[in-house]
């Protein structure tokens, strides 16, 4: 009966930890590659444990300027899409105005539409429009998709948001800037840094938008998809690792600040409680 009791439990949670292994299992054998000289270049085996991967990133030069160039696309298109999506954002959430409704059905169209008709309407539209195809094509298409997720997650954000909050401190005679400044953006940051690290994965992984309006330039998915047919090099692996500690260290980094700061909020709430109630 106890151990029966013990599984009936936990049984949920031991589900959500074989899922988990389940997605992570493509990452180990990613990172665990990395580590790997394999015997030929064609060979996915794991023949010899190595640092040499790590210590030589960029034996294969035009891998690195694959991926430097993506991290520029992938930075100058976060950028410009979280700016929009959060001016959406708060202009869907916090204004009533004809043409709502459909605008919330519009953004939902990139997220829903198959990455290959996207490629192919940007490639017909840049191609009578007379742009020639190269690094900016592939910014302004991955901004328009973009800017759907941004909206999207900000939106999640402001609507979980106590309006009551703002509306205290304008009682408290706070101007609407410092209001905004002090209250609305301190609370909202976390979903727009969501949003802008969501934007950035999504700019930096695409390949077939990219693919489409690329022309002659060539970003890191371009680079692997064609060194799979002469041998993807052992440092592809490394980057790839690179970049999900990177991103696992930022989410930590955040969710951590998170905590120290409703840690703080707290322990400040019972000082705040005495000096209420303390006579002036």
């Amino acid at each position: 009966m106890r151990v029966s009791r013990w599984l009936a439990d936990r049984w949920v949670m031991g589900v959500a930890l074989l899922v988990l292994g389940y997605l992570s299992l493509p990452i180990l054998v990613v990172a665990g590659l990395s580590f790997n000289r394999p015997s030929s270049r064609l060979s996915y085996d794991f023949n010899k444990f190595t640092l040499d991967n790590w210590r030589q990133p960029c034996a294969t030069s035009e891998m690195c300027d694959a991926v430097l160039r993506s991290v520029q696309i992938g930075f100058i298109a976060t950028v410009v899409a979280t700016v929009i999506g959060t001016l959406m954002a708060f202009a869907l959430v916090r204004h009533r105005f004809r043409g709502r409704t459909g605008i919330n059905l519009l953004i939902f169209l990139p997220m829903a539409t198959p990455e290959l008709v996207m490629g192919t309407s940007l490639l017909a539209l840049f191609v009578s429009a007379g742009v020639p195809q190269g690094f900016w094509t592939i910014v302004i298409a991955h901004v328009m998709f973009c800017v759907s997720f941004v909206v999207v997650t900000v939106k999640a954000r402001l609507a979980g948001m106590d309006r009551r909050l703002e509306e205290a401190a304008m009682d408290l005679y706070a101007s609407e800037w410092q209001t905004f400044r002090r209250i609305t953006l301190p609370l909202v940051l976390p979903g727009i840094v969501a949003a802008a690290l969501l934007a950035f994965s999504l700019s930096f992984d695409d390949f077939i938008i990219t693919n489409f309006n690329a022309g002659t330039t060539v970003t890191f998915p371009m680079y692997v998809w064609g060194a799979a047919q002469r041998g993807i090099p052992p440092q592809v692996n490394v980057i790839g690792t690179a970049m999900f500690v990177i991103a696992l260290l930022l989410v930590g980094a955040s969710s951590l600040s998170g905590r120290k700061a409703r840690r703080a909020d707290l322990a400040a709430a019972p000082a705040a409680g005495r000096r209420a109630k303390s006579p002036s």
